[in-house]
This record gives C-alpha cells, structure tokens and sequence, in this order.
C-alpha cells in the first residue's frame, strides 16, 4: 500500500493536482525546495525532506536528498524481513512513491552564450540519484519522472491501493531511459565544449523522438525519426511543416540529402533529389533561375521528389514548381501567395528551416548502423586538399575553374562511384552509384538532356583507367576535376592531353556508400 510520497521536481506541470490526490486518498507527502513551497501554497500539507532526514539542507541546495534515511526508505525491499528489521531498528519509514524529474540541463545548455559554471550547476545529482533507487527497487515503489504519469498512478491506487507490477515495470523502464539521456547529453555537452576526444573508448549518444513514422523504408517495416538532444540547428530536424501528411522514413532520408547538398552553395540554388539521390541541380541570379536549371536536368526524375531551396520560395517559383508534383518543397521560408499556389495540392509537403544554409557542425557524425555495431566517422565538412593541381598541358579557364568547383561540389554528394556534369551552374548528367567508374561516366552523358560539348566533368574518387577519358573526350567534355592518388595517374593525364582536355586534381577522394 501507497502510504508515503516523496515529490521534487523542476517541472511543476500537475504537480499541485497530484499532490491534492495523493493527500485525499491519505498519503504522506515530503517534499523540497520549491515544490514543497508550491505545494504548501495550494494549502496541502507537506513535509520538508530536513524534517524526515533529521539534517539540514547544505551547500546551497547542493546536499538535500543525499542520506540514508530517503534512499533507506526507497530501497528496502518490503519482502526481505531483514531488511524490514534493520529499517525499524534505524527508526527509518519506508518510501513508497516517488515523483521527481531533473534540473533542467537541456534548456540551460541551449541558452546563448551559456558559461560552463552555470550548465554545470545544472547538472542534477540528488534527483538521478533517487530516480534510480525507486527504479531499482520497483517491484516496491511507484516511480515517476513523467507528469503524463501522474492521473494513471492517481488511478490505480484508487482501485488497489498501490500499483500493479506490470505499471511499475514500465515507469522504472521510463526512469532508466531518462536518466541514461540525461548523463549522456552532460556527457556530449562536456565533451564538446572542453574541445575533448572526439572518439572516446565508450560512445553513448542519445536522441529524442519527433515523432513515429507510418512505416520505416517499406511497409512491413517499423520506423521513428529522432533527433539529437543538443540540437546546432539548420537540420531537418528543425524545420517546421506548413502543410502536408506526416513525413515518411522516405521523406526523411530524401530530405537529409537533399539538406547536405544545398549547403555547399551561397548563390541562390535548388537541389532535386528522387531516392535519396540528386537529380538536378541548379544556382542562379534568383531562386526561379535556379530552379528552371534543377528541373532542366531531368524533367523525369524530379517528378515526385524532393526540391530544397537556399532563399525563400516566391509566387512565381511556386508557380512553376507546381506545374508537376513533387513530395517536399523544402526553403528558408515562403511568400504569403506561395504557399496559396502551393498548398492548392493536398500531398506537397511545405517545409520551412529558417537557417538551412548553416554548415553542418563541426561535431557532427556520420554514423551508420551495421548488425551487432556501428561505425562512425567525421561528417565530409570539406572539399578540397589545398589548392587544386593542374596536371594537363591545358590549362583550364577561370570560368572552367568556377564550374569545375560546382561539378565537385555536386559530387560529393553523389552516390558512389559518382559522376557528374555540368556546364553554367546546372547538372547535365549524373551518373552514381555505379560499380565501375566508366559505367558511371557513360551513364552521365547518355542521361543529359543537353549538348555536352564544353561541359565540365567531376569525378568522386580517381580514375582507374583512361576509357572515362575517352568517353568524356567522345562527348566533348571540355575539363576533368577528380582526387588524383591512381597508380595510373600519368595514362589518364596522358589520355586527356591527347584529346585537348584540362584536367585539375583535388587531393581530395569524396565516397559516398
């Protein structure tokens, strides 16, 4: 039977209703600090934790809940007759529910310009502490640490008395997830901003739900999408939807990619994306001219993909774009008359990131979940080693420079092996994803929609072999950026200077599996 309740909490939401609840059905409320004020006020009687303890709260608060006669309380198991005894003999009452949740860290860190005394003043010790003893001993205490908890707990000790165990199971799983998100954000936090190993012996990340999903990458499979805890902005995960069904695993992924190629580039640019893949890209003196460029690419593939845009979307893009269907239409924001056009279709979905162009930190993890593990690397934040090499007897033009810089730029972002051309800040062709190189080179010429001649070719890693070369040469490719590192570097300079080709090296490989 429920006959004593220790409650401390931060979050003060239905805590007042609660503790009326408790008091009605003739439990003995303890309490700290403000909540014991709170409650007092609400004219419940409560008992401060020093009345119980015997000893006073010290250190600034620091030491409250720290000793044995509340951990004594929570902890003993009320079947063990030992333990029953010892707890007489220390003239020490049992605890038998406990509602408490944590300083609250999170919001404290996502202040500006937070200084690390004050987050680690924030960082609670007595609430996991207690959290983790009412866990521990479940089978016994009434562990709460969410307030949507509270009328269910209300509920059952009106029927019962106490709990059943299968309900105490599942709050002391709630407890145990809190408080294992809760280190580990300290943990990241600390980490981060002591500048300290970035790959530790032991990784613990932790994420917080968004929402489920209706299903994962195919319907018979189950998906949610989370986001980080501490979040650096400028991801999906901050963007707010104006319109449209729930996003899809899909969407999600789509998005993402779509998200990481738009950020290379500070002129207005549209990125399309159709299966996690690019399909066209596009920058120009305004988001309409980028977008004509994106959709130029491949008419085809853009149809039912996703379109992210750097500058806000305007009536007259919103027009355009929807001449066709497309999934998302992803931008730093949208005009009034834009989202009329838009919203006109039912299934768009309208999403609006307000700093989608923020780089993608430098703390950021590329992480990828293999069976029984996982491998994380440093997200590709960059692009080239140095300065680019020129290799070739042609020397390529600075408006050939400018675009070779796009062309990689789109790569990087391309499945490999990847492929990419382009000529006046628009893709041709994209070939990605392919297991030979030169499959990738021909599948980028036959896809583009456009002439190739004077076009600019980029290439993800190195070439093997000179038969890319000849298949560039073949369709008038104009220059060649790629990493360079082959054993066969000198064939390939030499096969592009046989076709009057320039060629620049990177230094740079950028795979994408």
């Amino acid at each position: 039977m429920i006959k004593r309740a220790l409650l401390s909490v931060s979050d003060k939401t239905g805590i007042i209703e609660f503790a009326r609840a408790l008091d009605a059905l003739g439990i003995e409320l303890i309490s700290t600090g403000g909540t014991e004020k709170a409650i007092k006020d609400a004219g419940i009687p409560v008992k401060n934790i020093s009345e119980i303890t015997n000893f006073p709260e010290c250190l600034d608060g620091r030491v409250k809940t720290l000793h044995p006669v509340v951990h004594g309380g929570i902890l003993a198991m009320r079947d063990n007759p030992d333990h029953m005894k010892q707890l007489a003999s220390l003239d020490i009452q049992t605890i038998d529910l406990v509602a408490i949740n944590l300083y609250p860290f999170k919001e404290t860190i996502s202040k500006p310009h937070v200084a690390l005394k004050d987050a680690i003043e924030h960082i609670d010790i007595g609430g996991p502490t207690m959290l983790r003893s009412a866990a521990k001993n479940h089978q016994d205490v009434v562990v709460l640490v969410d307030p949507s908890d509270y009328d269910k707990a209300i509920e059952a000790i009106k029927a019962n008395g106490d709990a059943d165990y299968e309900t105490k199971y599942d709050l002391a799983l709630k407890v145990f997830a809190h408080t294992a998100h809760y280190d580990a954000m300290i943990a990241e936090y600390l980490r981060k901003k002591g500048n300290r190993e970035k790959f530790p012996e032991t990784l613990t990340v932790t994420f917080e739900k968004v929402q489920d999903l209706r299903y994962g990458e195919n319907p018979h499979q189950q998906g949610a999408f989370y986001k980080e805890a501490i979040s650096t902005g400028g991801t999906l995960a901050q963007a707010v939807q104006l319109h449209g069904k729930e996003l899809s695993f899909n969407n999600i992924n789509d998005t993402n990619g779509a998200l990481a190629l738009l950020k290379e580039f500070e002129q207005p640019a549209v990125v399309a994306v159709k299966h996690s893949n690019p399909c066209g890209v596009g920058v120009g003196f305004d988001i309409l001219h980028a977008y004509q460029k994106a959709y130029d690419c491949d008419p085809q593939s853009i149809y039912g993909g996703i379109v992210a845009a750097n500058r806000p979307i305007d009536h007259k893009t919103a027009v355009k774009i929807n001449e066709i269907f497309v999934e998302i239409v992803i931008a730093p924001d949208f005009d009034e008359e834009a989202i009329k056009v838009l919203t006109t279709k039912k299934n768009i979905r309208l999403l609006k990131l307000e700093n989608i162009s923020k780089p993608i930190s430098e703390f950021s993890f590329d992480m990828k979940k293999i069976h029984g593990g996982m491998i994380i690397q440093d997200s590709d934040r960059s692009m080239f080693d140095g300065d680019l090499e020129i290799v070739t007897d042609r020397i390529p033009t600075k408006k050939e420079i400018e675009e070779l810089k796009f062309a990689m730029k789109v790569c990087k972002h391309a499945k490999s092996n990847g492929i990419v051309i382009t000529r006046d800040g628009q893709t041709l062709g994209i070939g990605q994803g392919q297991v030979s190189r030169v499959w990738a080179a021909e599948n980028a010429i036959r896809q583009s929609n456009f002439p190739t001649k004077a076009a600019v070719l980029a290439s993800d890693a190195y070439f093997p072999f000179g038969d890319s070369i000849v298949a560039a040469a073949k369709a008038g490719i104009s220059a060649i950026i790629q990493p360079g590192g082959s054993i066969r570097d000198q064939e390939v300079i030499d096969m592009a200077n046989q076709y009057g080709i320039a060629m620049v090296f990177t230094g740079m490989r950028h795979f994408k599996h």
